[in-house]
């Protein structure tokens, strides 16, 4: 059982339309305002009885002034072990960097993808970060893992727990 609810901000307010013409809109927007953006996509992940919640973010940095972000929601009943939850994030953050990558590109807006992985092996995530690594970069995406990667294990993090 998946369910999958639709983009929103962070006071709640829904996103209507396609996320890749509200990304459009918001850089256009900061682009006219002359606002220089960065973009972190992250996913983080919640074990929550017999479901997983997971938090997907696109995090927008204005260098120097602050910053915002939309928020999506998946649950699902699937049972899965640590590794497989990480690489399961992961493909929520690449799906989303993939979908927006043009709209970026056209707008000069550099992104990171930022998985929720321990970089110190002795976590039970780091099994998954060569994996994850290998996946990020092989899409072309800059990778960022613990303790750089904020999108995921800050923004998403406060949205899942």
């Amino acid at each position: 059982m998946e369910q999958q609810q639709q983009w929103r901000k962070l006071n709640g307010q829904r996103i209507t339309g396609p996320i890749t013409d509200q990304v459009a809109k918001v850089l256009a927007r900061e682009y006219e305002a002359g606002n220089e953006l960065k973009v972190c996509i992250g996913t983080d992940s919640q074990v929550k009885g017999k479901a997983t919640e997971f938090a997907t973010v696109i995090v927008f940095i204005r260098k120097g002034k602050g910053g915002f972000m939309f928020i999506r929601n998946d649950i699902t009943t699937q049972q899965m072990r640590i590794k497989q939850r990480m690489l399961v994030e992961v493909a929520k953050s690449i799906e989303v960097a993939y979908e927006l990558s043009n709209t970026f590109s056209r707008y000069g807006v550099s992104m990171e993808v930022h998985a929720d992985i321990n970089t110190n092996p002795g976590f039970k995530s780091n099994d998954a970060l060569k994996e994850a690594m290998g996946y990020i970069t092989g899409m072309g995406f800059a990778f960022k893992a613990k303790p750089e990667a904020f999108a995921s294990s800050s923004c998403a993090n406060k949205i899942v727990h």
